[in-house]
């Protein structure tokens, strides 16, 4: 199955890259791996993780304080949101009811910047 990320998540990825290896040179790219492997669990069992709305799933990281939002569209895993779980509960629920739709899907996974 193939992992879509919109480029609102990407951002939101970037920038927890950034900020990790500005704490501790190198963290930043220990968190892009962490989120490699919630993608490599989303994808091989997309329905294992509670819904988050009446279409998106929210899956946490095991190591960051992470959640990973998503969809599963057919043979693909739509990503609409990679965010801190202190971020605004409001912020979460905008997330999950709109940022599938009219957001351009960047690539299969991420790299870090």
């Amino acid at each position: 199955m193939t992992v879509l990320v919109l480029s609102c998540a990407e951002e939101e990825f970037a920038e927890a890259v950034d900020y990790y290896n500005g704490q501790c040179p190198g963290l930043g790219y220990e968190f892009a791996a962490e989120v490699q492997r919630t993608f490599q669990r989303i994808r091989h069992h997309p329905a294992a993780w509670p819904a988050f709305s009446s279409r998106s799933r929210r899956c946490l990281t095991d190591r960051f304080p992470f959640g990973v939002l998503y969809q599963e569209r057919g043979d693909c895993i739509l990503v609409g949101g990679i965010m801190h779980l202190k971020r605004d509960p409001q912020r979460w629920q905008e997330r999950g009811g709109h940022a599938f739709g009219g957001q351009s899907a960047a690539s299969d996974g991420l790299t870090p910047p």
